[in-house]
């Protein structure tokens, strides 16, 4: 079947449903690797004739590729078939593969790019971009207006006029489907005379859209030619935008005004205003003569932000060329500035809405932090939302806490707690989720900052989350992250829409100006990439670590606390109340030491992965899901090396595919590897411009020097802290000419955390007791266990931070335990009494007779049930 070609009768329900099929449904119907899998496809080419679809399928031919890479005459066949019983409706097959593979995924990525083509759907504006490759402006919007005159057609909406026997008036419009009313100012038939409040119309600089088309329909049948064919004339004087190719301020004048304000007014008569203060001057001018004026909120609003950015500009230019020594650099946070992130800093806030797009480690928390901060001094803002993943809410709060002074509200709980929640503090901080969830309690809020972290979350058009964030209104809007773009351009689009919905014109427009397109209507690249860096710059700033590097300090180290699975809290939970109830025994022995050891362990590898205790749980690590998009960030566009530390090489084994589905080179290096073999890893990261990761237990924590590697990502943490610091050390050392990014992984409630505090009082102590200004004169150093248990006292004892706020999800596990088995405990104590004796030196051991050398064997099996299996 070829593209463009319409169908011939089929399966209507099997028709509906491939049409409706979107990108996320695409991806699980893929499995795990879906998003992976479909971005891998995307420029692979794909000839459009070995699609077939028919009565109840959809086939595609795809031929096998050699070893060579090169296409071999053998197909692939990849099916598309109704089934009821999957949860997408639909089964998907290969004849090549069982699971989710590359053939099924360019199958779906073609019956998602080629649904107008393969009759599934009507042309629409987006259609066009491909059907024609080089589509005249007038075609383009021609098109643009014809698919919206066929969605005023085919949706059902309800028209409801607020001045009933009045054609041209306001009306409301509802649509009976999302159940979302917009209001209509009908001034005339002709575009760009009318105004409606949906957020297309304000986009689309077509003067028009399907509401406003809709209750032109009405009009028609509700009125004559005759009571259609008089003017409006206004009867108040009124601000209002018009949307066109440009937004303009315009006056909505009467005919007859006072003597004394006409000739006032008469220069705004059917002209666009282009000198704001004087509006304002003379408008003051107007009620001072005792004469309304009506403002339009949209014109209101516009007012506003136009105003604010000259207040602004005037304010930060004061930086000049020196922000160095500008005393903003240190007197807007609790923490001083670094340069460049006073002049980030200042161009968020001159923008008012704008997108921060530094690399990874330069800090673009901290610029929004300090741009918030001068919008609190010098615009009297109030309420800020920081929207952001779940795992680094908690994060966000405590740099809030650190840098600035004022309070958070962190949104969490049932449904009903939440509303109350937001708005409640200066900021208030919710993940990306919550925004659907909780989106009438948002939206009734006025917010006068709204802050999207990650905002590359966003880029799928289609996705409910992505519609809702859209739709947030305030004052001021900051997108944060280090990945606007990941493979295509639709993916700044998206999000620019968010920031300011003009600024790269509508999509009719903006693709075919920057698509390429082949004759046979394929997507082949980008153009006038310069004219879109032009359009971006003044709301869009990017910095990497080169152009900053003279600014950076030789090495940072940034503390990621990352919040749990479910999975992770249960399993965590579980062994942490073994491990509380040992610790709190009277006396340690050997034995409790060993099941101490074994509990903690099965702690920290929770804190990683619930798989690591229990393989049986997969998929449930919220650390890997940072690590994700940490690879995602890192390592787009530019050619920075990392280090990635885990102290098991089985969740070494768990990071393996993260990197490997993002084509990302990589070595290894373990206790297992060879010296020969390490010896050739070192040399291949170090040399291979190609080779990005260098996955490393702590076996590589020693002994190498590996200045290539600008990027330490510790995945877990050591109980020493002179551990971190070896590690650190690879990178962190002479001849090392980038600043070098330290990343520490934590899960928070988690023993891990606890750990954190533990290893940074160590260090503490480490840098009082070896520094020449230290003035420690004693230390006190105690037995095996009794260390043990005092850093286990400390490590258990409530975080006064936290107390009353985390609640472990299993409280009383330990005590249920040692219930069940203290009897068989004290049994089995008055049994091994018999044989303790002490040794020459004093020390109490325990003797034990055997029968024979298999006794020892069935001992050794006893311990084993006991203890558990040692864990790499």
């Amino acid at each position: 079947m070829t593209r463009g070609q319409r169908l011939a009768e089929t399966n209507p329900e099997f028709i509906h449903r491939l049409a409706s099929l979107t990108l996320e449904e695409a991806r699980q119907m893929l499995g795990p690797q879906g998003d992976a899998l479909l971005k891998e496809v995307e420029t692979e080419p794909f000839d459009g004739e070995q699609a077939y679809l028919a009565d109840g399928l959809f086939r595609v031919m795809i031929p096998q590729r050699k070893n060579d890479g090169k296409a071999s005459r053998r197909k692939v066949v990849v099916a598309v078939r109704p089934d009821r019983r999957q949860p997408s409706g639909l089964a998907l097959s290969c004849t090549a593969c069982s699971d989710g593979c590359t053939h099924q995924a360019l199958a779906l990525h073609y019956l998602l790019a080629y649904k107008v083509e393969l009759g599934l759907m009507p042309p629409t504006e987006e259609a066009l971009l491909q059907l024609a490759p080089e589509p005249s402006p007038e075609e383009l919007q021609n098109q643009a207006i014809s698919d919206r005159r066929e969605r005023a057609r085919l949706e059902s909406m309800e028209i409801r006029p607020l001045a009933p026997d009045v054609v041209w008036s306001d009306y409301l419009v509802t649509s009976r489907k999302s159940g979302r009313s917009y209001r209509v100012a009908l001034r005339g038939m002709e575009p760009g005379e009318s105004y409606c409040s949906c957020p297309d119309f304000r986009a689309n600089t077509l003067g028009l859209c399907k509401h406003l088309l809709r209750v032109q329909e009405h009009v028609k049948r509700t009125y004559s030619a005759e009571a259609r064919s008089k003017k409006f004339v206004p009867e108040e004087i009124a601000v209002h935008l018009t949307y066109g190719e440009l937004v303009e301020v315009r006056l909505l004048i009467p005919e007859n005004l006072p003597v004394e304000i006409a000739p006032l007014l008469e220069l705004y008569r059917d002209r666009a205003v282009t000198d704001l203060s004087h509006l304002v001057h003379t408008l003051a001018k107007v009620r001072m003569a005792q004469v309304p004026v009506v403002i339009y909120p949209d014109a209101e609003e516009f007012l506003q932000q136009e105003f604010d950015r000259r207040r602004m500009k005037a304010m930060t230019e004061s930086l000049g060329h020196d922000a160095e020594n500008h005393p903003w650099r240190t007197e807007l946070l609790t923490t001083p500035l670094l340069g460049y992130q006073l002049e980030g800093a200042a161009f968020l806030a001159c923008a008012g809405r704008a997108i921060l797009a530094d690399e990874m480690g330069l800090g673009k928390t901290i610029q929004a932090l300090a741009a918030i901060e001068i919008l609190f001094r010098e615009l009297d803002i109030s309420k800020v939302l920081v929207v952001c993943p779940a795992s680094v809410k908690s994060q966000w709060r405590n740099e809030i806490l650190k840098f600035t002074t004022h309070s958070v509200q962190l949104v969490g709980g049932s449904i009903e707690t939440r509303h109350e929640q937001y708005g409640a503090a200066p900021f208030t901080i919710c993940n990306y989720e919550q925004v659907l969830k909780d989106h009438v309690s948002i939206a009734a809020k006025r917010w006068d900052v709204v802050i999207l972290d990650e905002g590359q979350r966003i880029r799928n058009w289609e996705t409910r989350t992505a519609q809702a964030i859209k739709s947030l209104r305030s004052r001021f809007a900051f997108v944060l992250t280090g990945t606007p773009l990941e493979n295509k351009l639709d993916d700044l689009y998206s999000i620019m829409q968010f920031i300011d919905d003009r600024r790269l014109s509508p999509a009719f427009r903006f693709f075919p100006r920057h698509r390429m397109i082949d004759q046979k209507g394929r997507f082949v690249g980008y153009r006038n990439l310069d004219e879109l860096r032009e359009r971006l710059a003044p709301v869009f700033l990017r910095r990497t670590r080169s152009q900053v590097q003279q600014q950076l300090p030789p090495c940072t180290v940034h503390q990621v606390l990352i919040a749990p699975t479910s999975a992770q809290r249960q399993v965590h939970a579980r062994h942490f109340a073994q491990v509380s109830r040992i610790a709190r025994k009277p006396h340690l022995h050997e034995l409790d030491l060993m099941l101490l050891r074994k509990e903690l362990l099965y702690c920290r590898l929770a804190a990683n992965s619930p798989e690591l205790v229990d393989d049986q749980i997969v998929g449930e690590s919220s650390k890997l899901d940072r690590l994700s998009e940490m690879f995602d960030e890192m390592f787009e566009g530019h050619f920075e090396k990392a280090i990635v530390f885990s102290e098991w090489t089985r969740m070494l084994d768990l990071i393996e595919p993260l990197l490997d589905s993002r084509n990302l080179p990589y070595v290894r290096i373990d206790g297992q590897v060879s010296q020969r073999e390490r010896a050739a890893s070192v040399s291949q990261f170090e040399d291979d411009p190609g080779t990005r990761v260098l996955l490393a237990s702590n076996a590589a924590a020693t002994g190498l020097n590996l200045q290539a590697a600008s990027i330490v990502i510790n995945v877990d943490l050591p109980w020493n802290p002179a551990i971190l610091e070896q590690r650190i050390a690879r990178a962190h050392r002479m001849g090392q000419e980038k600043p070098v990014q330290v990343y520490v992984l934590v899960t928070e409630e988690t023993f891990e955390e606890r750990l954190l505090k533990t290893l940074e009082g160590k260090e503490q102590l480490a840098r009082a007791v070896l520094d020449e200004g230290a003035e420690i004169k004693e230390v006190w150093l105690t037995s095996g266990s009794d260390s043990l248990r005092a850093e286990l006292q400390g490590l258990l004892e409530p975080d006064p931070a936290t107390t009353g706020e985390r609640q472990p999800t299993f409280p009383s596990a330990g005590m249920l335990v040692d219930q069940a088995t203290s009897a068989q405990v004290h049994a089995i104590r008055d049994r091994l009494k018999h044989y303790l004796e002490r040794d020459p030196q004093g020390r109490w051991q325990l003797r034990i007779p055997l029968a024979s050398e298999n006794a020892l064997d069935e001992l050794a099996k006893t311990f084993q049930q006991w203890v558990g299996e040692a864990i790499d």
